[in-house]
C-alpha cells in the first residue's frame, strides 16, 4: 500500500513540488525613472521573481504600494500594504479587496504574528493598526503613543501578542497585541525606518534610522545601542540580517551604499563600490541563496552579491525606487 500511495504522489508532483519548491521573492518597487504617464499605474506595485529570472508584476495595479506580507503557513493569504489602504487576497491573488476604510491612507507595512496568525499588524503614518481576524478588519492601535507616525513593524517570532513598531519618536513595545504601547527608553529619540529580527537568534534586532545610522538590540528590543561609527549620522532607510549567520548583518541607505558587518557589528566595511550609485533604500539576505545579499538601488534597480558585496551583479527591475523585499517559504508538508 505504501509504495503504490509513493508512486502517486510521485507521478502527480505531489511529493516534489513540497521538497523542492523554493521560497517566492516579491518586491514593492515604484518605476519612477521612466515613470509612464497614464490614470493607471502601469509600471509600479508588486513584482516576483520567476525562476528563470525575470520579474512579474502581481497584484492589483494601484499606486504607492509599500510591502505585501503572506500568513504563515498559509502563503494564498496575502495583505498588501498601499497608500490607499490594506488591501488583502485569500485566494493567491486572484481577487483582491481593501479592508480598512476611507480614512485610513499611507500604510507603509504589514506583519503577520508568527505564533497565531490571525494576529496582524499594519504601520501607517498616521498610526498603527491591529487586526485579530488575519486582516479581515483593521482597528486603531494607538494607545501610549507620543507621535503617531509609524513606517516600520515586527512581530516577535518568539511571542506570541508581541510586536515593537518604529515610530517617529523611538521604538514602542507591545505585549498584548498592540492594545497599549510602551516606548523603550534605551531607543533613539529619532524616525525609525525599518525594523528586523534575526532568523537565527529571536532576541537580537536591527533597526535603521533617521540621522543617527544603525542601532542594535540582543535583548528581543529591551535595549538598543548605536552600532557602525561609520554611518552614525545617516538616514538609514534598508537593514538586513542573515537568516543562516547571526554575526552577518548590512545597513544601508542615502549617500551610505552598503554597509556589512561579519562579526555581530563590532566592525563595519564598506560595500558599496560596483553599485551605480550610493543610495540603497532596501537590503535583505535571500533564505534560499546562503549568502545572497539583495540591494534595491535608487532608480537603477536591484542588484545581488553572493561574497558579501564584494562584487555585484545585475538583478534586473531597472529604474525602480524599491520599497521592501519579502520572501514567502511555500508550505512544507
Amino acid at each position: 500500500m505504501i509504495p503504490r500511495l509513493l508512486a502517486v504522489l510521485l507521478a502527480t508532483g505531489a511529493l516534489t513540488a513540497c521538497a523542492t519548491e523554493p521560497a517566492r521573492f516579491y518586491a514593492a518597487v515604484a518605476m519612477t525613472k521612466a515613470q509612464q504617464n497614464s490614470s493607471v499605474p502601469t509600471d509600479s506595485g508588486i513584482y516576483y521573481r520567476a525562476d528563470s529570472g525575470e520579474w512579474r508584476h502581481f497584484g492589483p495595479r494601484i499606486l504607492g504600494i509599500g510591502s505585501i506580507a503572506a500568513e504563515p503557513g498559509n502563503p494564498e493569504h496575502l495583505l498588501i500594504a498601499s497608500a490607499d489602504g490594506v488591501i488583502r487576497s485569500t485566494d493567491g491573488g486572484r481577487t483582491w479587496r481593501k479592508t480598512t476604510g476611507w480614512e485610513v491612507v499611507d500604510v507603509r507595512a504589514i506583519a503577520f504574528d508568527p505564533l497565531n496568525p490571525r494576529q496582524a499588524y499594519a504601520a501607517t503614518q498616521w498610526g498603527p493598526l491591529r487586526s485579530a481576524d488575519a486582516g479581515a478588519t483593521w482597528q486603531l492601535a494607538q494607545q501610549g503613543l507620543a507621535k503617531l507616525y509609524t513606517q516600520t513593524v515586527i512581530a516577535d517570532r518568539a511571542q506570541s501578542g508581541r510586536a515593537l513598531i518604529g515610530a517617529e519618536d523611538g521604538i514602542y513595545v507591545s505585549t498584548d497585541a498592540a492594545h497599549s504601547w510602551q516606548r523603550v527608553d534605551s531607543s533613539p529619540e529619532t524616525t525609525i525606518l525599518r525594523l528586523v529580527q534575526s532568523g537565527v537568534e529571536a532576541r537580537l534586532l536591527l533597526a535603521g534610522t533617521q540621522h543617527r545610522g544603525a542601532w542594535l538590540s540582543r535583548d528581543g528590543g529591551a535595549t538598543w545601542a548605536q552600532t557602525d561609527p561609520g554611518s552614525a549620522t545617516a538616514n538609514l532607510y534598508a537593514a538586513a540580517l542573515n537568516p543562516h549567520d547571526s554575526a552577518v548583518m548590512a545597513v544601508g541607505g542615502w549617500d551610505t551604499g552598503v554597509r556589512i558587518s561579519t562579526d555581530g557589528g563590532a566592525t563595519w566595511a564598506d560595500r558599496t563600490a560596483g553599485l551605480p550609485v550610493k543610495h540603497v533604500f532596501v537590503l535583505a539576505f535571500d533564505p534560499e541563496v546562503k549568502g545572497r545579499l539583495w540591494a534595491s538601488v535608487f532608480e537603477e534597480g536591484s542588484f545581488y552579491s553572493d561574497d558579501l558585496g564584494l562584487t555585484w551583479l545585475d538583478g534586473g527591475l531597472h529604474g525602480a525606487y524599491g520599497f521592501d523585499y519579502v520572501f514567502v517559504p511555500p508550505v512544507r508538508r
